[in-house]
């Protein structure tokens, strides 16, 4: 796994960064930050993956067609990159052999005694299925227990979904609790299921670990 930091006087420890390549039945994954010019790439995948999608995400403001138009992708952009710079987020795009087909955040970073962040992610469906999560996922939880020097990841999941309860618990991740009325997804406030891994879990990392299952390879 390769993975590097620019060095310059915005950077952050583990931002910016390209993880991968880590190969899976649908190719090569590889990590690398949002783009300005993802515009295009990001506004067809999240349009066609509506019915995909909408069930598991949060309620946002306006259409789902409206909110993923190309002209949205600045502000967003722009957002994700200013949390990126202070430290607090890892906006990182998915690629498949080179090609834009998800994206994999890390948010509220925090310091200090609790080195503890959020991870969550999405794909385009015609790779779902194919490890392309499971690896994004483990080349993020690596390069957050290493380079970020986090100590500890939550995500939460719907109990419904899933597809992504099974990506988390290959990657490592352990049920902690079920939170009532977390968040409001798709017009109503859903339960979650929180799941959690810490760095001193992982002997050997959750890329090797996926090799070693034969999920995966360098």
């Amino acid at each position: 796994m390769r993975a590097w930091n620019s060095g310059n006087n915005s950077s952050h420890p583990g931002w910016p960064a390209t993880l991968g390549p880590l190969r899976t039945a649908a190719g090569a994954i590889t990590l690398r930050p949002i783009r300005l010019r993802d515009a295009r790439a990001w506004s067809r995948l999240r349009l066609k993956n509506q019915n995909l999608l909408m069930p598991w995400e949060p309620t946002g403001v306006g259409t789902w067609a409206q909110r993923h138009h190309t002209s949205a992708w600045p502000g967003l952009h722009s957002v994700l990159k200013a949390e990126a710079r202070a430290g607090t987020m890892l906006p990182l795009v998915i690629e498949v052999d080179g090609q834009y087909q998800g994206q994999l955040t890390v948010g509220n970073i925090q310091r200090g005694a609790l080195r503890s962040a959020w991870v969550g992610y999405w794909v385009d469906g015609d790779v779902a299925g194919h490890g392309v999560a499971t690896a994004a996922v483990a080349l993020g939880v690596d390069h957050c227990f290493t380079a970020v020097g986090l100590h500890r990841l939550e995500a939460t999941v719907q109990p419904a979904n899933l597809a992504s309860q099974s990506v988390l618990r290959k990657v490592g991740f352990r049920e902690e609790g079920l939170l009532r009325r977390y968040m409001d997804v798709n017009g109503a406030w859903r339960d979650h299921v929180l799941v959690a891994i810490t760095a001193d879990e992982l002997a050997g990392g959750a890329v090797d670990a996926l090799v070693r299952s034969g999920r995966a390879a360098f």
